[in-house]
């Protein structure tokens, strides 16, 4: 059956459609299909725009099964990633009869540690509070009945628990073959089934860690794959910015601190003193948090390394905090053959010391210091901290080596300190990603990269030169939906100037008839945090006046999924949110009939990656607004806007409280990217259109 051609998968009476209830050909399905199934063959890259409603899932997981190899497939959340396990590849795999093995593998923080847990337990002391107390005795059970010990199974205990930081592995203080619990362990075995399994879906945090670690070396993350397959496409160029980048914080270093106390005083007492090394470190973390101190006057409160107000301050303290570093992380390594604990942590301290030194280099005026000990490639410890950890394990030197190598092939960075309340982060991240990312593709490896949102006004030039893509195919498969008469895009007339002290009371109660005539539910899109604030308040009053007793959700009051279902049960919800609530959102139906933005979603132009390139592109003659800032804001405008009709029989009204959508020149491109929503300036014409599909006639 499987030596059938692709279309005929999709026919009325094809094996899609008999294994499948409701199963309905579509035309655009099947030619993406078709054309994921030729570049699959060609071994080339496609980049393929799918819009919403036309079935990419499948249209990737038929040639996927049939000639696709070993596959890799990547989601842009764990969320979608459990989904498309979980639901979507057995059914297909169900229809199609297909002899495919599948396997899920995450991030290993994802997985409850035994080793960890263990010790935890026998330090009950460790823990905050009772509810923490009681959660840590749900994870003993679990992970006793686990097969999997997938933390995103036990609902029970909340995603974002702290205490889940202390009962998972990181990279650094994983003991590897070394480790009692080796056999139990749930990250190995993950690993090995996915080494086994013909389709592997990851996420595209755990791709890109798997790129990082090739560098150094490190290659037992991820299988080789014939196929690559990223759905959600679009995230990748921030996801590969994140990643390509590193931070150190203070709340890290006090971490190390105590780390290394801890194991120092326990397995290698005679060594050092171990708690004025302790000491020293925490002492020099905390002056270079008060040496910060003047940031807090800073937009944003952060700055570049050049725009640091008291540069010599600065880099006295960070001077002296990379001794007490490289110190503390020599008198580990030094003993690190005694214990696990011990190599864990000089692991770590190695870390530490690897990006503190990629940060500070290079110094004021592009001249590098003459690093001392750790910090000259030629300097990393010998002895037993060199030789090769199994399950592929850096040693500190390994880690050393890596980031020198790191420092090669990621060109020029953005470097930049950020001021908390309670911790100062120094962060790096790549100008670009483009050679980073493109060199990680395998000769005669096939990659397949779809979204609905990777084109500008039909042109993938913007998404493609991000990652370096020149030569990939493209094409663009218009979604099935009649938006039209479904949907209606309101820019009100009159708005004050989105930066005016006005504009957001005008937004909010323009807002308001809108929310009286429709009947589902509200999702409130903002740009910055600080205007979900704001709006929620500005609603709270509205519906205090008007006497409404709607529910007002709010980004912070829960988690992300909590506050989802809480709207999918709840009468006539409000909802609003910031950035991670304009995409990967899918609320069908009448559960939402209005989607109403505050304005152009511009990045902010205090963003230190976004500033820097800016820059290079102004410096290379370019013009930084029409080719990065205007091509960015349309794909996340186009994100917003897709939350709105989901399914063929969903419809209801985006109003863009921004008027230079209709009134400036560029906006044009904006709107024209969106789908062909009917539009209008009128009020009357909204109210009017809420009327008719209340009453169930057309608009």
């Amino acid at each position: 059956m499987l030596d059938l051609d692709i279309s005929e998968f999709f026919d009325e009476d094809g094996p899609l459609a008999t294994a499948l209830p409701g199963y309905k050909p579509r035309p655009a399905q099947v030619e993406l299909s078709q054309a994921i199934g030729q570049a699959i063959q060609d071994r080339a890259t496609l980049v393929a725009e799918a819009g919403t409603g036309i079935g990419k899932t499948w249209a990737y997981l038929v040639p996927a099964f049939i000639q696709g190899g070993k596959v890799l497939i990547s989601t842009g959340t764990r969320t979608l990633q459990d989904q498309l396990f979980a639901r979507d590849l057995p059914r297909v795999r169900a229809a199609l009869a297909a002899p495919v093995t599948a396997a899920l593998l995450k991030g290993r923080g994802n997985y409850v540690c035994h080793y960890h847990l263990d010790r935890l337990q026998g330090d009950e002391r460790a823990l905050k509070s009772r509810s923490e107390i009681q959660q840590l005795r749900q994870i003993q059970v679990f992970a006793g009945i686990s097969k999997t010990g997938d933390r995103g199974d036990l609902a029970q205990v909340p995603e974002d628990a702290e205490i889940w930081q202390r009962v998972t592995s990181t990279r650094e203080n994983c003991l590897g073959q070394e480790c009692p619990r080796i056999r139990d362990c749930f990250v190995v075995k993950a690993r090995r089934q996915a080494q086994e399994a013909d389709v592997v879906v990851v996420n595209h945090a755990l791709f890109m860690a798997d790129l990082v670690l090739r560098e150094e070396g490190v290659t037992d993350l991820l299988p080789e794959a014939d196929t690559v397959i990223f759905d959600e496409a679009h995230q990748l160029p921030d996801t590969a910015t994140r990643f390509l980048g590193s931070s150190v914080s203070t709340h890290q270093l006090m971490d190390f601190g105590r780390a290394l106390e801890v194991a120092g005083l326990a397995y290698a007492r005679e060594a050092a003193k171990w708690s004025d090394v302790s000491r020293h470190l925490e002492t020099a973390a905390r002056e270079l948090r008060l040496v910060c101190a003047p940031l807090d006057r800073m937009p944003g409160r952060k700055a570049t390394f050049e725009a640091i107000p008291n540069p010599e301050e600065f880099d006295e303290a960070l001077g002296a905090l990379r001794e007490a570093v490289d110190g503390a992380a020599q008198a580990l390594a030094a003993v690190s053959e005694k214990h696990p604990d011990l190599m864990a942590a000089a692991r770590s301290g190695a870390e530490i010391s690897a990006r503190l030194k990629r940060w500070a280099t290079p110094g004021r005026g592009g001249v590098g210091r003459d690093d001392e000990g750790w910090g000259r490639d030629d300097q990393a410890p010998e002895s037993a901290a060199q030789s090769a950890l199994g399950d592929g394990l850096p040693t500190p030197a390994a880690i050393l080596a890596g980031a020198a190598a790191a420092e090669q092939w990621s060109g020029p960075a953005v470097r930049w300190v950020e001021h908390g309340q309670h911790h100062v982060r120094l962060h790096s991240a790549p100008l670009s990603v483009a050679q980073a990312f493109s060199k990680y593709r395998k000769p005669g490896q096939a990659w397949i990269m779809t979204s609905a949102t990777l084109s500008v006004n039909g042109e993938f030039t913007h998404f493609t030169s991000q990652l370096g893509l020149d030569s990939a195919r493209t094409g663009k498969w218009e979604s099935p939906f009649n938006y039209p008469e479904q949907a209606l895009l309101f820019v009100p007339r009159g708005m004050p100037e989105p930066q005016s002290p006005q504009f957001l009371e005008r937004f909010v109660r323009t807002l308001m008839p809108l929310l009286e005539a429709s009947p589902g539910g509200t999702l409130v899109l903002c740009t910055t945090l600080r205007a979900v604030d704001r709006v929620a308040n500005l609603l709270a009053d509205e519906f205090d006046d008007a006497g409404h007793e709607w529910p007002l959700l709010k980004q912070g009051d829960g988690t992300r999924r909590d506050l989802l279902e809480r709207f999918c049960r709840l009468e006539h919800p409000v909802l609003v949110g910031s950035a991670s609530f304009w995409e990967g959102i899918d609320l069908p139906g009448d559960v939402l009939t209005l989607v109403a933005i505050d304005k152009l979603p511009f990045a902010p132009p205090d963003d230190p990656v976004i500033e820097a390139r800016l820059r290079a592109c102004r410096s290379q003659g370019g013009n930084p607004f029409s080719e990065y800032q205007l091509p960015e804001a349309a794909i996340s405008l186009k994100q917003g806007a897709g939350r709105l009709i989901r399914t063929e029989s969903d419809w209801g009204v985006l109003m863009v409280g921004d008027g230079r959508l209709v009134e400036k020149p560029y906006g044009k491109r904006l709107w024209r990217g969106l789908p062909p929503f009917a539009r209008t300036r009128e009020i009357e014409e909204v109210l009017a259109f809420y009327r008719r599909k209340g009453e169930g006639g057309e608009a």
